[in-house]
Parts: structure tokens; C-alpha cells; sequence
């Protein structure tokens, strides 16, 4: 289950910390940091993701960006760190699906003697939004190979939609957004789960907030910008 959780924060978070020198809306030059709180239903902190920029490259028309990640969980022990690549040309951000599944988590299964295999299509953005567009649909999929046991890890995001524009405040600022609603299906061993998040996208920030809920329209989980430096 927190493989997961993991894998599910991360394709929504990823989707939205991209390119300020292929976008206006994304932060991409390097030394940049910034923190991601997460919370549950009653507001009581679950995790904590710091990124930072530590080398953007610019080859052949592709700003390429390496991230370094780092999650740690409420009591403040460090679960994972990761490094991976985005990418932006002309108008669309990209992250690549196979950078979904941190590199350590694929070390320690690999250790285990488990077979990893990774498909899907790569997160797009375009850099121009505006109220009522459509967003292209993503997926990731993961298929676990063990001694006598396989296990099947599916995450779609469907449905997106730019909703509105608005004013939102964190601890990290108050930020004029762009609300991004989607809904995301997580399939695991055959059984499918559906729920509804919202994304608030600042320019020249990323994602300020997101917050996700159950099929019944309860919030059931927050991520939101605590800290932003350049």
C-alpha cells in the first residue's frame, strides 16, 4: 500500500514542478528548492517532500532538468531519496512515466531478486492554460514479478479539466492559480479505486496546492507548497 501512496503523490506532484525557461508557469533553474507538506482527512501531517534543482541543460531546442527528491514521513524519517529528469520543447512539459517509480525503491526490489516492469505515456502540460481546456489523459503501470506472487499497479488520470482561476494562500504565499480538477483511478491486484483531486497551478511556482477526495466528495488528503526558494 505506501508503494502505492508513493508512487500516486508523486505522478500528481510531478506533473506540475516543470519549466520556467520553456513556460511561464514552471520553476526550472537550478539551486531551486522547494517543500510539499502532505496531510490527511483531519488535517495531521503524513509526509514530507523536499525537491530541489540541482542541473538544468539546454541541447537541441530540450531544456532538461535533474531533480533530486526526498520524502520523509510524519515522524520525520527519511523513506526515500530519488534523483530523476524532466524535460520541456516548444510549448508542452513532459515528465517521463519511467521516472515515476523512484530509482532507490527500483534498487531495493532488484536487491530482493523482484522483476520490475514500468509502462505508460509521459505527463503533458501545454505552457498556455485557460478556463474550460481539456488536459491530455496520463497513466503509469507496474508490474511486480516475485516468487509465486505477481502483483499489478495501475494509476490513470483522467478527465482533466482547467475549472477556474483563483487566489489561493499556503505558508509558502498567496498565489494566483489556475485550478486543474481531474479524477484519478488506482487499480492494485484487480481492485479499482477511484478518486477526484483538484490542483492549483501558480505561474512561475508549480503546484501550490492539491487535495484529493473520495468518490463521495469527502477530502480525504492534502499536499500543499510550505516552502519556496530560488
Amino acid at each position: 500500500m505506501r508503494t502505492l501512496i508513493l508512487i500516486y503523490s508523486l505522478f500528481l506532484v510531478s506533473s506540475t514542478a516543470l519549466s520556467q525557461n520553456c513556460s511561464k508557469y514552471y520553476p526550472m533553474e537550478e539551486g531551486t528548492s522547494f517543500q510539499y507538506t502532505m496531510t490527511n482527512k483531519k488535517g495531521k501531517t503524513e509526509g514530507i517532500t523536499d525537491y530541489s534543482i540541482t542541473n538544468v541543460e539546454n541541447t537541441g531546442g530540450v531544456t532538461t532538468a535533474s531533480m533530486n527528491m526526498k520524502f520523509t514521513d510524519e515522524k520525520g524519517k527519511e523513506i526515500f531519496v530519488s534523483d530523476y529528469k524532466l524535460s520541456c520543447t516548444g510549448d508542452v512539459v513532459k515528465i517521463d512515466y519511467n521516472s515515476l517509480v523512484p530509482a532507490q525503491m527500483m534498487k531495493q526490489y532488484t536487491d530482493m531478486g523482484v522483476e520490475m516492469e514500468i509502462s505508460g505515456t509521459d505527463i503533458e502540460l501545454p505552457n498556455n492554460l485557460s478556463v474550460g481546456q481539456g488536459l491530455d489523459d496520463a497513466n503509469v503501470a507496474i508490474s511486480i514479478k516475485m516468487t509465486g506472487m505477481n502483483m499489478n499497479i495501475k494509476v490513470d488520470q483522467l478527465n482533466r479539466i482547467v475549472e477556474k482561476k483563483e487566489s489561493v494562500t499556503t505558508p509558502a504565499g498567496t498565489y494566483e492559480c489556475y485550478v486543474i480538477t481531474q479524477d484519478n483511478v488506482s487499480e492494485t491486484m484487480g481492485v479499482k479505486q477511484t478518486m477526484q483531486s483538484k490542483l492549483w497551478l501558480a505561474e512561475g511556482v508549480g503546484m501550490v496546492k492539491q487535495e484529493t477526495y473520495n468518490k463521495k466528495g469527502d477530502l480525504m488528503s492534502k499536499s500543499e507548497l510550505t516552502s519556496f526558494k530560488k
